[in-house]
């Protein structure tokens, strides 16, 4: 017997009309690299709808906190544990690796979750919102920084980085460590939100004085280097000041243990992350 013409799947004569494309490796990582930039562009608008505006805004958040301690140091008169050299560029140099860190630790933090609404988009998966959060953090801080120095070198008086492309590395050091140890957070905060919110809350603020920023780890006696060695933002803000200043030479701290933490918590992060996102339930995002 002969098959019904109803009875035949019908064909889907849209697909005549697209274009056949072949998907190679290269294509493919373009692709992904086009939706990181879009997702980047629309994680840095979100903070703010006027890119200017949210960039002044973190601008005087740095302003606010180098002239806070810069009055701090002036009362308690702390002025003799700076390193020889430019004062306010030894507070610049802890204050822009404390921020770039926290921020970009936040901003990991709060990044779309599985849950999300984005996620319903079928290129946008949870690293790409990760990813994009990132990177857009690191835009803000960066063009902070070059505001900030280049405000101060042509108003001020002129500033020389002794060892530029060294400190440059320790800035971008500073940011990678904040988005591992985000990552970290951010993979058990579906699991226990109110805990994990704490924790980060008392690891940023604690980091005001456990990040070192204020001191230098030469001029600290023994008994208390075991307070601030597990931190890898102090490593990152002394070994930055040992590029910056000319004569100063960090024996304390190192560039490995910061990079040794960065990647144990990015591997942490990344398989809580691929955990989570397995067991997502819709009632995470209900309950936020």
């Amino acid at each position: 017997m002969a098959e019904s013409p109803q009875a035949r799947p019908r064909k889907d004569t849209t697909d005549m009309f697209r274009p056949q494309t072949r998907k190679t490796t290269a294509r493919s990582a373009f692709a992904l690299l086009e939706l990181i930039f879009h997702a980047s562009v629309r994680s840095i608008r979100k903070s703010h709808g006027n890119a200017i505006l949210g960039l002044l805004i973190n601008l005087a958040q740095t302003v606010v906190m180098i002239a806070v301690f810069y009055a701090l140091f002036e009362v308690l008169n702390l002025r003799r544990i700076a390193i020889r050299g430019n004062y306010l560029l030894f507070m610049m140099s802890g204050v822009f690796m404390y921020m770039t860190h926290v921020k970009a630790m936040g901003a990991v933090i709060g990044a779309d979750g599985p849950t999300s609404a984005m996620m319903k988009h079928a290129p946008m998966n949870t690293i790409v919102a990760i990813a994009s959060a990132a990177l857009g953090a690191l835009y803000i801080q960066v063009l902070t920084l070059f505001v900030v120095l280049y405000g101060y070198h042509a108003v001020v008086e002129p500033i020389t980085v002794d060892q530029p492309v060294g400190a440059a590395g320790m800035f971008l050091l500073s940011w990678i460590s904040g988005v591992a140890i985000g990552m970290v957070f951010r993979a058990a905060k579906p699991w226990a939100p109110d805990a994990v919110g704490i924790l980060s809350a008392i690891y940023m603020r604690g980091n005001m004085i456990a990040s070192g920023k204020m001191f230098v780890a030469n001029m600290l006696p023994g008994y208390m280097l075991w307070l601030f060695n597990w931190n890898p933002l102090f490593h990152t803000i002394d070994q930055t000041r040992g590029f910056v200043f000319l004569n100063y030479n960090p024996h304390y701290s190192s560039v490995t243990y910061p990079l040794i933490v960065t990647a144990a918590c990015l591997m942490i992060g990344l398989m809580g992350e691929f955990y989570t996102r397995l067991h997502a339930s819709a009632s995470w995002a209900a309950g936020r």
